[in-house]
């Protein structure tokens, strides 16, 4: 395991943002790591990535095994590798390792498996962080079913909250949020940020849209 790297700053301001893209699931459903899959002729993980560099200042890879993708996207890619201390224990706790690392005032969270991911989209998003009030600590697409949090902008300020919302037990994003500041992204089944969420966790899934 690599050590964790100093705290990534790229500059003040509420509209900084660093992409945390997580990728130390352990694709147990899939049968196959979802990060190497290839999505046009590039793995998963470097499909969304690209997407992330366009709209963030820094990309960040949260994994417990970054040898595994160094050398799937080369070495000299660009990202900053962040070790994940406690693989398997959910995105709510990786998204808490993660808000430990990164010193922006934001995080644009992004599961590595959304080959779908629009940048324009997700810029048009994050132009909406400047408007928000200071006490809010998350904005994230919401649809009938519940939230999107892996496709969604953090706060940094919000580690205090998460810590102890993960300290008494809790490992849901969608009570997290319920119950945090959280600015909701309300998408309807038409609006085509909706497609652009999709992940894919079963071979079927896999199969289906591919």
């Amino acid at each position: 395991m690599v050590p964790p790297p100093d705290p990534i700053s790229s500059g003040s301001g509420l509209s900084t943002v660093t992409a945390l893209v997580l990728a130390g699931g352990y694709s147990s459903r899939m049968g196959t790591d979802k990060a190497l899959l290839q999505w046009q002729g590039k793995p998963l993980l470097q499909r969304v990535c690209e997407v992330a560099v366009q709209c963030s200042d820094r990309v960040a890879i949260l994994t417990p095994w970054p040898e595994r993708y160094q050398s799937a996207l080369g070495e000299s890619n660009g990202y900053d590798w962040l070790a994940e201390t406690q693989p398997g224990a959910g995105p709510l706790v990786a998204l808490a390792q993660g808000l430990e690392q990164v010193s922006t005032a934001w995080i644009l969270l992004l599961a590595c498996d959304m080959p779908r991911l629009r940048p324009d989209i997700l810029h048009l998003w994050r132009q909406k962080l400047d408007s928000l009030p200071a006490t809010t600590l998350a904005l994230v697409p919401r649809q009938s079913e519940g939230w999107d949090p892996l496709c969604g902008f953090y706060r940094r300020s919000a580690q205090a909250a998460l810590a102890a919302f993960i300290q008494a037990g809790g490992r849901s994003f969608q009570h997290w949020l319920a119950q945090t500041a959280a600015q909701a992204i309300d998408l309807a089944p038409t609006d085509p940020a909706t497609s652009m969420l999709w992940n894919c966790n079963t071979p079927e899934d896999w199969v289906s849209q591919t």
